[in-house]
């Protein structure tokens, strides 16, 4: 099942798209939101696959927010400059030194630079180190993830949805109030950052007390809600989610060498779990 998105993540997140689609069916879902898109690869796959009417994509991460804003706005923009852009190391200093003044540039500049860095890391990790090395002495070169082609393709096909797509650049909490409570039959998947790898991972990680204050947030403001959840294997994160249904399935990591992880899946209480093993490895 090929990636509709242009970007890489190491999460194995497009392997839950046929169990949230069933989720999508068996509740009659319009909407599907995610708080913390990042590759946004099972909303893309339930917008152009039409099992839903509208999607709703946010990240707080200025850098993932420009790339798909730029993406719906601008594509045509940032296509050009895709074209135009060498994929060598002097490019990629020049794109990580834009991606240290994420805060100062303009959009469409530090969408490309997401791009670049996220297509030309290892594993796709914006904060990681070049494929191949600085010294372009390994195996792999840092271009060996970027075809022009295929990235401009999944471009212009997202674009051509813009008008089912919203993008958001709120903290997930702020987004819950801003756009997830104004929505009717939707489906929310959170998928914050891991709790023990999130600074390793992620430009924009969470402390210990954010993931307590996201949790008291989703529990008080979804009390009404379809939502699911997904974390790493921590048994403070059990704790913060223990009066919510869960189960624990397996998914592939795509970080340096491919791997079979766990994590937890946890569900609001009007959200049924139906038959979670038809469609997921369930430890």
């Amino acid at each position: 099942m090929a990636s509709l998105s242009p970007l890489r993540y190491p999460g194995g997140k497009d392997k839950t798209y046929y169990y949230v689609k069933h989720l999508v069916n068996s509740n009659n879902i319009s909407t599907y939101i995610e708080p913390f898109a990042g590759g946004a690869a099972v909303a893309l796959r339930l917008l152009i696959n039409h099992d839903v009417k509208k999607i709703i994509i946010n990240d707080y991460d200025r850098g993932i927010y420009a790339l798909w804003n730029t993406i719906i706005n601008h594509p045509d923009q940032l296509i050009q400059l895709i074209q135009d852009t060498p994929i060598d190391m002097d490019q990629w200093y020049i794109q990580r030194d834009i991606q240290k003044q994420k805060d100062h540039v303009d959009e469409l500049s530090l969408a490309l630079s997401t791009l670049f860095l996220n297509r030309t890391n290892r594993s796709g990790i914006i904060k990681a180190g070049v494929i191949g090395g600085k010294e372009q002495s390994g195996t792999y070169k840092l271009d060996c993830r970027f075809n022009k082609a295929t990235i401009i393709k999944r471009i212009k096909l997202i674009a051509s949805y813009s008008n089912q797509i919203r993008v958001c650049n709120y903290d997930a909490k702020d987004f819950i109030e801003a756009e997830i409570k104004k929505t009717r039959n939707s489906l929310t998947f959170f998928d914050p950052p891991y709790y023990d790898k999130g600074p390793d991972l992620y430009t924009n990680f969470y402390s210990p007390e954010d993931h307590i204050e996201l949790a008291r947030t989703i529990k008080s403001k979804m009390r009404n809600r379809y939502w699911i959840l997904t974390y790493d294997i921590a048994s403070q994160i059990e704790e913060l989610y223990r009066n919510q249904d869960y189960t624990k399935y397996y998914l592939n990591y795509s970080i340096a060498t491919p791997t079979e992880g766990q994590e937890f899946m946890f569900f609001s209480n009007k959200t049924d779990m139906g038959d979670i093993q038809k469609y997921l490895k369930v430890v």
